[in-house]
């Protein structure tokens, strides 16, 4: 049988959500044991009732103020406070999730959506936040970066012709334009690393439940942007070749649990277009697999760049989509076994 709610734990400090530090993995593990002995939760391989936690790119480069591409949405303080809310829910409900499954975005700085990846016909880099359409493209506004050819071991003509295919299928698939990111979320630099009170509570709940976390990376491939954890934006570029490819087995891994529950960074993009493309794969399968997904609408949020673009409206319609589509949207502080469907 799945915990009732707990409180939280001594060591949590709510101030240092927006902060980057170290956790101090022995003295955590020491207390977990000890927080789970006291309070009788049990090993995760008991749970009658199995609960999955996807957190979607809770990483610094998106949730840590003043870092690379920080998802403020219009409050100004959108993934702090969403961070906030999904430690405590994690917290307070260590006796019910039965795994968690961390996505992190992992960029490198020569990819399609950075401003290196292209060139303007002075030779000059697009600046951050700049949306390239197909039509950008057949006119040369931008093109690719011919000086990229030796690390991709690819000729010119060939890279253009993929990126006019890509953008292209962005707009066949309903797809947001190609949209030129600051560098963020690069390999080996701090602001790829998780959110440090988010992965001690990672950390904690692995230890107080024997549950290992599920790490999914993505995002690694240079001629496609990868929102979705189950699959990139465009899979196979203008002759077939792969550009990425789709996750099969994440997808399947989730069905085998009684709720999928989703949070994370940012509701516009990644977590929207994972959803999306969860819902896309429950229907062709089984309707009323959707019954088993819950959204917490509190811990994600929209991309919001002041006087340049906010996507608030359109993750909100996205939201109201997947309601509508039988998922449940549902909020941290409410106990989970008053979510329609959850049996503990």
């Amino acid at each position: 049988m799945a915990h009732p709610e707990l409180p939280l734990p001594p060591h949590y400090e709510l101030a240092r959500v927006a902060e980057v530090w170290k956790v101090p993995y022995l003295h955590r593990d020491h207390e977990a044991r000890a927080w789970a002995a006291r309070h009788g939760v049990r090993p995760a391989c008991d749970d009658s009732f199995r609960i999955c936690l996807v957190a979607v790119d809770v990483q610094n480069t998106f949730c840590i103020p003043g870092y690379d591409l920080y998802v403020a949405g219009r409050s100004g303080t959108g993934a702090v406070d969403d961070s906030r809310r999904l430690c405590e829910f994690i917290y307070r409900n260590l006796g019910s999730i039965t795994q968690i499954c961390p996505t992190m975005n992992s960029h490198n700085a020569m990819q399609i959506f950075h401003p290196l990846f292209l060139v303007n016909e002075s030779g000059e880099h697009p600046p951050p936040f700049t949306l390239v359409s197909e039509e950008d493209v057949e006119k040369g506004v931008w093109r690719f970066n011919p000086d990229l050819c030796f690390n991709f071991r690819i000729g010119e003509e060939e890279a253009q012709e993929i990126l006019l295919h890509y953008t292209q299928e962005l707009k066949k698939g309903g797809k947001y334009n190609l949209t030129v990111w600051p560098y963020h979320g690069m390999l080996g630099g701090i602001g790829h690393a998780l959110v440090a009170s988010f992965e001690e509570a990672i950390f904690f709940h692995c230890v107080a439940r024997y549950s290992q976390p599920d790490f999914h990376v993505k995002g690694d491939r240079p001629f496609t942007e990868h929102y979705s954890v189950l699959g990139p934006e465009v899979r196979e570029g203008p002759k077939g070749e792969q550009l990425g490819l789709k996750s099969e087995k994440f997808f399947g891994q989730l069905l085998d649990f009684d709720a999928v529950v989703i949070a994370g960074q940012a509701k516009s993009h990644c977590v929207a277009w994972t959803i999306a493309d969860l819902l896309e794969d429950i229907l062709t399968r089984d309707r009323k697999l959707v019954e088993k997904v819950y959204l917490l609408e509190d811990c994600t949020s929209p991309v919001v760049v002041t006087g340049v673009m906010d996507y608030t409206d359109l993750a909100d319609a996205a939201f109201r989509r997947f309601a509508e589509a039988g998922m449940h949207v549902v909020r941290s502080a409410e106990p989970i076994h008053t979510w329609p469907g959850v049996r503990l």
